[in-house]
């Protein structure tokens, strides 16, 4: 049984969700943005304390607080690690923010103009966990490169298999079929998206529901039909790329839409930075993707 105040929070709440999930992939790329070069560290542990120890700076900031930040999407380390001598997603819950965990393993070869999610054999271990610790949901990202309907359907059709797996598992599944915002096919590929994802949300039995995290459509609004749907407790957005102004002004194109950032929320936080600066910093970014998540231009 999900926990009925998260369940309020995300569905109903004023703010976004934040993207606090590289994984071993794209970790050294983060540390890099963050003014962290890749001689910090000699082994991989070495890396990952580094991570842990900018999102440790992140949570306890004074400016991230559920007021505004609704969610944040953990790695799996993360998750597993402390913050102020707690156990992150405890953490997160005493500052009001939803802890979700980032589940795929990463992406499988490009097949059909998409690339699938990696087998995840010890999916159901991993869930029972993050329950144990009092995570809300999950976060599964694969990726669109072309307007092939054939990969779409096969993208849609996992991405729904592992949700109902998640949901199974008392845990609500944010379901990310990411559209590459450099697809030289994009509009059309959010378009059979659409079609593909609302044919899947058509079939879910009893009282499913799920989450939904996309790149920000070519057309703005084409997502609507999404974020009415019965069967959907909030669509979330990704930046996908673009910097944080002009990814918070498509977002603000798209009712009923939020932000889930990474790195538009990050993009201007540097290690070297005092604790005034790092915390100005943040705050200001947060207040910008919070507008746009909260105040439509349409």
């Amino acid at each position: 049984m999900l926990d009925q105040d998260m369940t309020r929070k995300v569905a109903e709440g004023k703010g976004f969700i934040a993207a606090l999930d590289q994984s071993g992939g794209s970790t050294p790329k983060a540390l890099k943005g963050y003014g962290v070069e890749e001689g910090a560290w000699s082994d991989e542990a070495g890396m990952y304390d580094l991570i842990h120890q900018m999102r440790s700076r992140i949570i306890t900031s004074p400016a991230f607080t559920g007021d505004k930040v609704l969610g944040a999407i953990l790695f799996e380390r993360t998750m597993d690690g402390q913050v102020d001598g707690k156990p992150t997603p405890q953490a997160l819950l005493d500052r009001g923010v939803v802890p979700f965990i980032k589940i795929d393993k990463g992406l499988e070869d490009e097949a059909n103009g998409v690339q699938l999610m990696k087998p995840m054999p010890e999916l159901n271990a991993l869930l029972a966990r993050a329950r144990g610790l009092g995570v809300y949901g999950t976060k599964e990202r694969s990726v669109i490169n072309l307007a092939n309907r054939e990969g779409i359907a096969a993208i849609v059709k996992q991405q729904f298999e592992v949700g109902k797996q998640v949901l199974a598992g008392g845990l609500m599944p944010i379901i990310e079929p990411e559209v590459n915002i450099k697809s030289p096919e994009r509009a059309q590929a959010d378009q059979i998206l659409l079609e593909e994802l609302l044919k899947a949300l058509d079939a879910l039995t009893g009282d499913d529901k799920v989450m939904l995290k996309l790149s920000l459509p070519a057309k703005a609004g084409l997502f609507d039909p999404l974020v009415d749907h019965p069967r959907v407790l909030r669509v979330v957005a990704l930046s996908g790329g673009f910097a944080r102004p002009e990814a918070c002004v498509e977002l603000a194109k798209n009712k009923g839409i939020i932000a889930s950032f990474s790195r538009a929320l990050l993009e201007d936080l540097r290690a070297q930075m005092s604790d005034d600066e790092f915390n100005a910093s943040l705050g200001g970014a947060i207040d910008e993707i919070y507008g746009a998540s909260v105040n439509k231009t349409v």
